[in-house]
């Protein structure tokens, strides 16, 4: 008798995606709201960046370091959510060897990007808190040109083994992925080698990337609320607090969805399956749709300049 093809010995050139095993049917409701939530995303995010690029006003560091995460959110999203949708809308379940594997690499390295976008930013903060004198000469343009190429760089080396060392097992025999996106463990489990080393090496990497990260953000934080707390003149306190309040905010959003996720992983065995892929999909998808809208609703200059630029259209 032949073998089915989805455990054929021949070695592997495509995936399948499968979303949602158990619930397949999940999949005609859901593509409403996520393809509503991927318009939201990539709406308010390139109006953000159209808003810092014409409104001279706005051509700072803070507002840089805000366009970088705006540039992360969209390319996450590009990178995962219309291959969701295809699944969803047409059925498009196939995904070829290489795109699997860049999809691996975008997600592993452009998420503790966004973390270590979001400590610059906390530093950005902590100097123009605690030493608003020495802010202008610390934080300047070629501080933010150099801290972008940082995070680009460190998160891309120390993540690209991880889809290295996926696509170099060998695949010969199940095919079918199941999870809508090309996670790193959910592939490596269809290899007939062992991936231990895969396991071990993302878990490291993973940990110590967005540890350092948040380990520095919650120094600044402290440090800034120190400051604040010494703070004599009326009003000075709640004043310093709001001008980091978005980004706080965006951190809360950020690490809340993360620790999910993680906690989730972690208890897979009473967690069903879907539940974890669905919460992989959102993490893609809900802090890229929030964070514009956050800094839009509490940053009065950008509120500013979207109205300029509103107008100008008009």
């Amino acid at each position: 008798m032949a073998l089915p093809s989805n455990y054929s010995t021949a070695p592997v050139s495509e995936f399948l995606l499968i979303c949602f095993p158990n619930y397949q049917s999940w999949q005609h409701w859901l593509s409403l709201p996520l393809s509503l939530l991927f318009l939201l995303a990539m709406g308010a995010n390139a109006t953000l960046l159209i808003t810092i690029r014409l409104e001279a006003s706005l051509h700072e560091p803070m507002y840089y370091l805000l366009s970088l995460l705006s540039l992360l959110d969209m390319v996450l999203c590009l990178t995962v959510i219309p291959k969701v949708l295809a699944i969803f809308w047409f059925d498009l379940r196939s995904i070829s060897f290489s795109a699997c594997f860049l999809q691996m690499f975008i997600m592993n390295s452009f998420l503790p990007m966004e973390s270590c976008t979001f400590m610059v930013m906390a530093y950005d903060r902590y100097v123009a808190i605690c030493h608003p004198l020495r802010y202008p000469s610390i934080i300047t343009h070629q501080f933010v040109a150099k801290a972008s190429v940082f995070i680009v760089i460190r998160n891309a080396l120390l993540s690209a083994p991880i889809p290295l060392l996926t696509a170099r097992l060998r695949y010969c025999g199940k095919n079918v992925i199941e999870n809508c996106i090309c996670a790193n463990l959910s592939v490596s489990r269809l290899s007939c080698d062992n991936f231990t080393l895969n396991r071990i090496y993302q878990f490291v990497v993973g940990w110590t990337l967005l540890g350092s990260d948040f380990i520095l953000i919650f120094l600044s934080y402290t440090f800034i609320l120190r400051a604040v707390l010494r703070f004599k003149a009326e009003g000075a306190a709640v004043k310093a607090l709001s001008t980091c309040g978005s980004h706080f905010i965006l951190i809360l959003f950020f690490s809340t969805i993360l620790l999910v996720v993680v906690l989730t992983n972690v208890a897979r065995k009473r967690v069903p399956m879907d539940i974890l892929i669905l919460l992989n999909v959102l993490h893609h998808l809900i802090p890229p749709a929030l964070n514009p809208i956050v800094y839009g609703v509490r940053t009065k200059e950008i509120k500013q300049g979207i109205k300029k630029l509103l107008w100008r259209g008009v």
